[in-house]
């Protein structure tokens, strides 16, 4: 559709008229305000793409409202689904705690510019090199080995001296 168009018009008049009736609808259905207005946006997004069909219907607020339930239908299944296959698996195994040391170098990597922790959890935790770094980032090696030691410059003032080898 073509802006300005009046299949654009008809399609925006359609919206006006009927989605607040069309999420309460589907909202009870799903119990879920959110899952409502999700499922209804959706069906007018594909609305978008068939309006040439849908616009010869009886009423394309019909052909919403039936896109929009079928949408929460698989959302349902879907989800339906996750769980069965979480129960299978069984529960995730459990992880320790992180120790402090972890913790304080994760904090400090967030002090750094994303290409600095970029190349410094390659290097160091990957243990690439500078070339694989280089040509994993398509940036120079020259790249690689300045932000590698402003990571380490800015590393070495937030870490105390036993956590900056971890």
């Amino acid at each position: 559709m073509s802006k300005g168009s009046a299949a654009e018009d008809a399609v925006s008049e359609l919206y006006r008229s009927c989605y607040a009736r069309l999420v309460g609808v589907v909202a009870l259905a799903a119990q879920s305000r959110v899952d409502g207005e999700e499922c209804v946006q959706e069906a007018f997004l594909k609305l978008l793409g068939r309006w040439d069909h849908v616009s010869r219907l009886e009423s394309p607020e019909i052909w919403v409202r039936t896109v929009a339930f079928r949408l929460l239908s698989n959302r349902r299944r879907k989800a339906r689904n996750a769980v069965r296959a979480l129960l299978r698996h069984g529960p995730a195994p459990a992880e320790p705690e992180p120790s402090a040391d972890r913790v304080d170098v994760a904090h400090a990597l967030r002090r750094l510019s994303l290409g600095q922790r970029q190349v410094v959890v390659m290097h160091h935790l990957l243990g690439l090199g500078v070339e694989e770094i280089a040509g994993a980032l398509q940036i120079a090696p020259g790249t690689v080995k300045s932000r590698l030691s402003r990571g380490r410059a800015v590393l070495a003032e937030l870490l105390p001296q036993e956590a900056s080898h971890a």
